[in-house]
């Protein structure tokens, strides 16, 4: 069963100030070469230069530090047009080879949020920006969604005002991110939330994505089809974000 990452509901970790390369907004392209495996992920360098406050306060971070299996550290700093605006980094194998990748939110001052996958040895690829300042996405979680063999990445895009549902596929040998299905009238995200219930989850037949209806009154379970459809089912009304996350255990 996977889950929602949270940053924690009693606030944002501080953190130490990093220096490492800049990284420009356009991912670079990285050569494929062996390193070892990440084993943990997190966020340095809190910042206030991007005051969207969508999280609950103006402080997102400006470097990602990733824990090698061989103990190497590696920080990698953002330009200064650009913020990490998430909770948590997320570990997830996308490629199948059993090493994990990255995956976390930046935020630019002009065009808004994208989702972005790392590596070991830097960005690999991302998805466009939403297109303006202070527009967000939330991540739901990683997972073969419709059990072809590929993974796919899904979250909703801007929560607050869009709240869509947006699934991109990893090509392994591209490392480009596809969009291949969306749905409206979903979300998963209330403006202030430093965390971001519900996520993914696996009942024996499959992953589910749990979400609230764009009204908040329900639960949903949506899948995606191998034909790319996206279907939803209720499983009961919302009632708080601990109702998100007890659906995610609570197989029917």
């Amino acid at each position: 069963m996977a889950r929602a990452w949270r940053r924690g509901r009693g606030g944002r970790h501080a953190a130490l100030l990093s220096l490492a390369a800049a990284l420009l907004w356009t991912a670079p392209d990285l050569p494929a070469q062996e390193v070892s495996q990440v084993l943990s992920a997190r966020y340095l360098d809190p910042t206030t230069r991007y005051a969207h406050g969508v999280l609950g306060d103006e402080i997102e971070h400006g470097t990602l530090e990733l824990t090698l299996s061989n103990g190497v550290i590696r920080r990698f700093t953002l330009d200064p047009s650009l913020v990490f605006e998430d909770v948590a980094p997320r570990l997830a194998d996308l490629d199948g080879d059993g090493a994990p990748e990255v995956i976390v939110v930046e935020s630019h001052r002009s065009r808004g949020a994208r989702l972005a996958v790392w590596a070991a040895e830097g960005r690999i690829t991302a998805t466009p920006a939403i297109g303006q300042a202070f527009r967000w996405l939330a991540p739901l979680g990683a997972a073969d969604l419709d059990g072809d063999g590929r993974v796919e990445i899904a979250y909703v895009d801007r929560p607050h005002l869009a709240k869509t549902l947006r699934i991109w596929r990893y090509d392994p040998t591209s490392r480009t991110l596809d969009e291949v299905a969306q749905a409206p009238g979903v979300s998963n995200h209330r403006i202030g939330w430093a965390y971001i219930p519900g996520g993914l989850r696996d009942c024996g037949t499959g992953p589910e994505m749990i979400l609230a209806d764009a009204d908040w009154q329900s639960i949903l379970a949506l899948r995606l089809t191998k034909t790319g459809q996206i279907t939803r089912r209720p499983l009961g009304p919302y009632l708080g974000p601990d109702s998100l996350d007890a659906a995610l255990v609570a197989c029917d």
